[in-house]
């Protein structure tokens, strides 16, 4: 049995990238996170702070779900073309929810939308004029902060929403694990590869939500962060401000058949419980190339 010494051990051999993670500022703000095609904006006031993102591909089954917050897996896709929208629609989330079960041991899986993210230029995209936009099954730019994608409330209710509409008939759940179902298919190495951090390297101390505001329009002045009746029960995220003992890891060169498994949320406080991740630049490898990933996000419930 592997002692923390040769955890540390182990852990402190990895390849380091040098990152900069953007980070929620020190300060009391109105944080709020606005999402319309091809663009995301958020409030608040947040820096960049030099990190190291260390390589976990050579190490890669060292990594376990309910230990760091997340994982790297294996799935084969019957995908052949993740830009064409009605075969991902057609067949990828029952794909995901079969894999996210083996991998997790969940008694069963709902899977909810998806997203492509990529570092080309999405300025013309962002310009065109979508009604009633709905934030998923398109195309966003990568992760541009330290979160996670739900709050605890947020969480707990898509858990409840989730199982009653996709399980009328089971028992009922212990446990639920909110998800995200990550992969690149695009050629590597990523330029903006997604990063994710230790979960037992963040605490409750540095978290704040940031509500979730889907727009055909961003607002623009005071508008951004004018009062909202309600808005502490709105759908959120988790952002963090910067503290130096979080770990960050990635994967480099992530394969075709390469999946990354994170936590959003886990209703067992008793095991690592979340993993924040943001996508960085990386500039420690050559030849780096435009990223392109897909994510889905998911429910496993264990019964």
């Amino acid at each position: 049995m592997a002692t923390l010494l040769d955890v540390d051990a182990i852990e402190d051999s990895a390849r380091q990238a040098p990152a900069l993670i953007r980070y929620l500022e020190e300060g009391d703000f109105v944080t709020r996170r606005y999402v319309s095609q091809g663009l995301e904006i958020n409030t608040g006031r947040y820096r960049d702070y030099p990190m190291v993102v260390r390589d976990g591909m050579p190490i890669r089954d060292h990594f376990a779900f309910d230990t760091h917050g997340f994982m790297l897996g294996r799935h084969r896709t019957a995908i052949s073309d993740f830009w064409d929208k009605a075969e991902v629609d057609r067949l990828y989330l029952r794909e995901c929810e079969a894999a996210i079960q083996s991998l997790t041991g969940a008694s069963c899986v709902a899977a909810g939308g998806w997203m492509i993210r990529t570092s080309a230029d999405l300025t013309a995209r962002a310009q065109e004029k979508v009604a009633n936009y709905r934030h998923e099954g398109g195309i966003q730019p990568p992760a541009g902060e330290a979160h996670v994608d739900y709050n605890e409330i947020t969480g707990r209710r898509a858990a409840e929403r989730a199982y009653a509409t996709a399980f009328p008939d089971r028992p009922g759940y212990k446990r639920y694990v909110c998800v995200s179902f990550w992969r690149s298919f695009s050629s590597g190495p990523q330029d903006w590869p997604l990063a994710v951090c230790d979960g037992r390297t963040v605490s409750d101390e540095e978290a704040t939500s940031n509500t979730l505001f889907v727009v055909d329009d961003l607002p623009v002045g005071d508008a951004l962060t004018a009062p909202v009746d309600g808005e502490d029960q709105m759908i959120a995220a988790s952002i963090f401000r910067h503290r130096d003992r979080h770990r960050w890891w990635y994967f480099s060169n992530m394969a075709a058949d390469d999946v990354l498994l994170f936590k959003f949320q886990d209703s067992d406080h008793d095991v690592t419980w979340r993993c924040p991740h943001t996508a960085f630049h990386d500039s420690s490898l050559p030849g780096t190339r435009t990223r392109a990933s897909i994510e889905v996000r998911a429910i496993a419930f264990f019964e």
